[in-house]
C-alpha cells in the first residue's frame, strides 16, 4: 500500500520472529506475557534498525511502551471467527458434529462463549501458527475442527477453507480483531505523516472504543472479554462482554454514540494526541474521543454489574491450569 502511494520511496521488508511465534507448546493465556507478539519488533523500532512495523492490531496492548505510537490502522478485514473443519466433517457446521466432537482452539474468549452455545461439544488447546494448526487437523483425528479468525485465513489465501463463519450471536470477537496496526517511533513525524495515509476512519473509531472498553477492564489474553462494533449513519454501536472460563457467568452490554463530527484543521501541542496508543490526525478529534469515551462507559456499565468479579475468578481459574 505504502509502495503504491510513495512509487519514489524504496521499502524494505524484514522479517522477524517474536517470543509469541516461538512458544508454540503452551496456551497463549497462560504464558502472561503482555508483548508476546511486539516486543522484538518494538526494540528493532528503538533501535532505529526499522522505521514502522505492522502488526494484528488484537496483538498490540492497550498501553504500548513510551516513545511508540499505532501510526495507521488499516481497513479492517472481516473480524469474525472462522470455523475449519476436519475433511471428514467438511459440508457440516458446528451444531451438526456429534456429541463430544473436540473443537481447537487457544482462545479463552472463543471457548468460554463457544462452550455455552454448544454444550456437547469439547474444547482443548491448539497452539502454532495457520499452518501449523491447519496440518494438526488436518492429518490427525484430534479434532473435529478448529476455530481461527476469518482475517488470518483470506489474508494468507485460505478463504476456502472457511466451513463456517460464526456470527457475533453465536461468538463476538476480540479486540482489534480483523485489523493491521502501523507500529512508528511517536516522535518521528516524517515516518508517522506518511503511514497517516494509510489510516481508514471507521475501523480508527471502532478499534479506539474496543481498545478503551478493554483498557477500562483491565481485560487481556487471560481473561475471556468480546466487543462487536459497527458504524452506521454517524453511529457508533459498541457490544461488549466478559465471560467465565466455562461461559457459565458473562455480562454483555451495548452502548451507541454518535461519531458524526466535522474535521479541524487545527495545529498545535494536542495535534498527535493518542487515543489508547493510536495517533490519527486525519480522523476528526472528537470521533476520537466519543468512540474512546463510549469504550470507557460500556466498561464502567459491566463493572457497576459485576464483571471484575467475573474477570478476576476467570484469571485465577486460567492461572491454576
Amino acid at each position: 500500500m505504502l509502495r503504491e502511494l510513495y512509487p519514489d520511496l524504496r521499502f524494505e521488508i524484514v522479517a522477524m520472529s517474536t517470543t509469541g511465534d516461538k512458544i508454540l507448546d503452551t496456551a497463549l493465556s497462560k504464558i502472561g506475557e503482555k508483548s508476546l507478539f511486539t516486543k522484538e519488533l518494538e526494540n528493532a523500532l528503538e533501535r532505529n534498525e526499522v522505521d514502522l512495523v505492522v502488526h494484528s492490531l488484537k496483538d498490540l496492548p492497550t498501553s504500548l511502551p513510551p516513545g511508540f505510537t499505532i501510526g495507521a490502522v488499516c481497513k479492517r478485514e472481516n473480524p469474525l471467527d472462522a470455523v475449519v473443519f476436519h475433511p471428514k466433517n467438511c459440508g457440516k457446521t458446528l451444531s451438526l458434529l456429534p456429541e463430544k466432537s473436540v473443537i481447537g482452539t487457544s482462545s479463552l474468549r472463543r471457548a468460554a462463549q463457544l462452550k455455552k452455545k454448544f454444550p456437547q461439544l469439547e474444547f482443548r488447546d491448539i497452539r502454532g501458527n495457520l499452518n501449523t494448526r491447519l496440518k494438526k487437523l488436518d492429518e490427525k483425528e484430534d479434532f473435529s475442527a478448529i476455530i481461527l479468525a476469518a482475517a488470518g485465513l483470506k489474508r494468507m489465501g485460505w478463504e476456502n477453507r472457511i466451513g463456517q463463519l460464526l456470527s457475533p450471536e453465536d461468538c463476538l470477537y476480540a479486540v482489534g480483531q480483523g485489523a493491521l496496526a502501523v507500529e512508528v517511533r511517536a516522535k518521528d513525524q516524517e515516518i508517522l505523516n506518511m503511514v497517516s495515509a494509510l489510516h481508514d476512519a471507521d475501523t480508527v473509531l471502532c478499534c479506539i472504543a474496543e481498545r478503551a472498553f478493554m483498557k477500562r477492564l483491565e481485560g487481556g489474553c487471560s481473561v475471556p472479554v468480546a466487543v462487536n462494533a459497527t458504524l452506521k449513519d454517524g453511529q457508533l454501536y459498541l457490544t461488549g462482554a466478559v465471560y467465565s472460563l466455562d461461559g457459565s457467568d458473562s455480562l454483555k452490554e451495548t452502548m451507541q454514540t454518535s461519531v458524526n463530527y466535522p474535521q479541524q484543521n487545527e495545529d498545535g501541542p494536542n495535534d498527535d494526541v493518542q487515543h489508547v496508543g493510536i495517533t490519527a490526525k486525519n480522523v476528526p478529534g472528537q470521533a476520537q474521543e466519543a468512540a474512546e469515551s463510549l469504550g470507557v462507559e460500556l466498561a464502567s456499565l459491566l463493572l457497576s454489574k459485576g464483571a471484575k468479579h467475573i474477570l478476576s475468578v476467570a484469571r485465577q481459574l486460567n492461572d491454576a491450569r
